[in-house]
């Protein structure tokens, strides 16, 4: 079983408000139904274990791209909204912050009296896998964030968080697990353990230290000295703003033009989102590209804020309107879905497509910057005419506006 991933991530404090983490459950769990429909479990759950398609997805739910706060409010949302229709969606999410993720167990062996999967097995893992990266792997971080999710088939995706307060920074690591290739939980998990330099760490799962597994010796604390070179990992900025290196421009690009230049009714496919306007098929299209997006489109996370903002208002404020246009969409594309009329979850399949296609000409402004600056402005300035809001409070619309 190789861990997926790592990230390293600012530790940001402050609550998420109620009205966002209410739109975040609605939208994150029609976000995970559309995938189970279109695509299945394991994909879902090979999703979940990626770091960058995990921080494109809280992002493309309002959260501060950046932040450590993204994996328990992600969690939390899909926990709240999946768990009480778990028989129907064969999807089971355990564990969560503190006091939650010593329950994760208990969870498990609940989940295997109510499908017949081993539960026993299941906590097993759960255990195991916290425990290589809370003490085999002493990297100074330890957690305090563990959700187990598993399918009704008994394939799972571990997400959990460490923290190290130490030193001049505060951050948070977060580690990603999944079933699909587990061969040992000893001998080389990981398909890297790195990160921001905290200097010697100990990695007892290393096949270099299978000697000291067997004869109980003592740790040498050392790196080891070969990694697999199939890393990833992702590391997250101090800094709260979204500036343009963030984000791959061409993607972008081609997405605000799909949005703002294109007259979507012209396209047979997109007929049936007519009356959206071009805001929310912005939006539409980051959210549908989570959906259907291949691994390599997720390398820049900070782009899809460009969806429905943050609740810092990093790039902007969380334009309400268009998040609830946003979430209607896309669960009457699901429910129609279910019921065999795929129209609607084509048409939305499609703008990501359209936008795939235009980044082959799309080019850049020369002073893409400059232009960046320009659209985070825009948007900001009409963030009042999208319901905007923050923790800061409700966007106010200009003085002089008649």
């Amino acid at each position: 079983m190789k861990k997926s991933g790592t990230a390293d991530l600012p530790l940001y404090s402050g609550p998420i408000p109620g009205w966002l983490f209410d739109r975040m459950t609605t939208l994150g769990g029609a976000i995970v139904e559309a995938i189970l429909v279109d695509k299945g479990h394991d994909e879902f759950l090979r999703r979940l274990s990626d770091p960058f398609w995990f921080q494109s997805f809280g992002a493309v739910l309002g959260m501060d791209w950046n932040s450590s706060g993204v994996t328990t409010a992600v969690m939390g949302a899909l926990k709240r909204s999946l768990n009480p229709r778990s028989n129907d969606l064969g999807l089971y999410i355990c564990g969560g912050k503190g006091k939650h993720s010593l329950q994760t167990p208990a969870e498990l062996m609940a989940v295997g009296d109510k499908t017949g999967l081993d539960g026993n097995h299941l906590a097993y893992c759960s255990r195991l896998s916290a425990k290589v990266d809370n003490t085999a792997v002493q990297d100074g971080y330890q957690l305090y964030l563990h959700s187990f999710v598993v399918s009704a088939s008994g394939n799972w995706s571990v997400v959990q968080q460490g923290m190290n307060t130490g030193g001049e920074s505060a951050q948070a690591r977060r580690y990603h697990w999944h079933s699909g290739q587990l061969q040992s939980f000893i001998d080389e998990p990981h398909a890297a353990v790195c990160g921001t330099s905290q200097g010697e760490i100990m990695n007892l799962v290393a096949r270099e230290a299978k000697p000291a597994q067997e004869a109980m010796l003592q740790i040498v604390g050392e790196n080891p000295d070969t990694m697999l070179a199939e890393i990833k990992k992702l590391v997250m900025p101090m800094r709260k703003d979204v500036t343009a290196k963030d984000i791959d421009l061409k993607r972008l690009g081609s997405i605000l033009w799909l949005a703002q230049e294109q007259e979507t009714t012209q396209f047979e496919d997109l007929l049936l989102l007519k009356g959206l306007g071009p805001r929310t098929i912005q939006s539409l299209a980051l959210v549908s590209e989570v959906i259907h997006g291949t691994p390599a489109r997720f390398s820049d996370p900070a782009r899809f804020s460009f969806a429905h903002g943050g609740k810092g208002s990093r790039p902007f404020a969380v334009p309400t309107t268009v998040y609830d246009e946003t979430i209607e969409t896309l669960k009457k594309s699901v429910e129609q879905a279910k019921l065999g009329e795929t129209d609607r979850q084509k048409a939305l399949q499609k703008l990501t497509k359209m936008a795939q296609d235009a980044e082959t000409d799309f080019v850049p402004n020369a002073d893409s910057e400059a232009s960046f600056n320009t659209l985070v402005q825009h948007e900001r300035d009409n963030s009042w005419r999208y319901g905007g809001r923050s923790i800061h409070g409700s966007e106010q619309s200009p003085k002089n506006f008649e």
